[in-house]
């Protein structure tokens, strides 16, 4: 299946052709199984500069700090798990998908934490026909992505790993210290040791601490890397029009995105965060995140309504009507709080500078009096 045929690709699909040629061009030293060295693994996830002395530009994938890729890097190499924390929209499975993809060229072996994700999720499973037919054998059980992860001595990623039960952590404790599972229902080959190069890249949402918190002994197993939300505007705004090229390329879409509208949406998001971290109250907070993938996910409503719906120019109305539609959640608590927003900081700064902020002073006046 080509990558036009797929909705989403993962990354190394998307970006094959990269990590065919760094694959390549790679000399140097790679620990256990990995398709490239840890250099290149950097150089992959952070694009190429002319001190690499390549002879073809490497695309930036992920905008953050080195050291935490690099980081990130070192613990992979190691036998330790990898754990992403940070607040919802900060890039950590983002992250994790693009480690995977360079390491071993296979991102997609995934367990989603939820309340309902159980110890089979992690270690195997039956299927109850070949069982019924045949008995419990290798054939007829069901490895999980770890599992699969361990026999082929590639990496497992764990998404949201506080959302999940004390129980199925406990039993992740033992897969990171022991490195291999054990299957008592068989009386042979009832053991499956990870190979050279397994490892585990979990996420958790700074956010959930409290719902299903990690006990210190599952805390020892990983290397922690704390991902902070972007408030760098410069770095933000490379993030949203990378995303955004992507947008506009996999639907097909040609627009423009005005650079004045995008400074707009990234002032807009940077007083919406100054004003909550000055609020008292979570009432007094808006229920969004205000990450940098909320300010794309605006952008992309916006592009999307300007080409179905508009002219395919996109206007600043559009841009603040998506604005308030995404961020107002709660009703009126956020709704108020835009409003605020609206009367106290967008409309003095339109009389200020005019032009697309009178017109997104307007767009967004009109979003909040048609949801109040």
């Amino acid at each position: 299946m080509t990558t036009t045929e797929m909705l989403r690709a993962p990354a190394e699909v998307k970006f094959a052709e990269e990590l065919d040629w760094l694959e390549s061009v790679d000399d140097g030293p790679k620990p256990y199984s990995w398709r490239l060295s840890p250099r290149m693994v950097r150089l992959f996830i952070l694009g190429s500069e002319r001190a690499d002395g390549l002879d073809r530009e490497i695309s930036q994938k992920w905008f953050g700090d080195r050291s935490f890729v690099e980081r990130s890097i070192v613990t992979l190499a190691s036998d330790r798990g990898l754990l992403l924390i940070g607040d919802p929209g900060t890039g950590k499975s983002w992250l994790a998908e693009l480690l995977s993809a360079a390491i071993c060229r296979n991102s997609t072996l995934v367990v989603q934490g939820t309340a309902g994700t159980t110890e089979d999720h992690i270690k195997y499973s039956w299927n109850v026909s070949m069982v019924i037919a045949r008995g419990q054998s290798r054939e007829s059980m069901i490895p999980s992505p770890i599992m699969t992860a361990m026999e082929q001595g590639v990496i497992g990623r764990f998404e949201e790993l506080t959302r999940s039960t004390s129980d199925v952590q406990d039993a992740l404790i033992s897969i990171l210290s022991e490195k291999y599972v054990s299957i008592p229902e068989l009386d042979e080959d009832n053991i499956v040791f990870a190979k050279p190069g397994f490892s585990i890249i979990a996420t958790a949402n700074s956010r959930d601490r409290g719902v299903n918190d990690l006990s210190s002994a599952l805390k020892r197993r990983f290397n922690f890397v704390r991902i902070p939300v972007v408030t760098n505007k410069r770095s933000e705004a490379e993030i949203v029009r990378f995303r955004t090229t992507e947008l506009l390329r996999r639907h097909r879409i040609e627009l423009d995105v005005p650079p004045t509208l995008l400074d707009i949406l990234l002032q807009s998001f940077a007083d919406l965060r100054t004003a909550a971290a000055a609020a008292t109250s979570d009432d007094e907070k808006l229920e969004s995140a205000l990450s940098t993938a909320e300010q794309i996910g605006v952008l992309e409503d916006a592009i999307l309504h300007s080409n179905f719906f508009g002219d395919r120019t996109l206007r600043a109305e559009t841009l603040a009507s998506s604005l308030v539609g995404s961020l107002a959640r709660r009703s009126p608590e956020d709704l108020a709080i835009l409003n605020k927003y609206w009367h106290g900081v967008v409309e003095p700064r339109s009389k200020e500078a005019g032009g697309d902020w009178s017109a997104f002073l307007e767009g967004g006046r009109q979003t909040i009096a048609t949801l109040s």
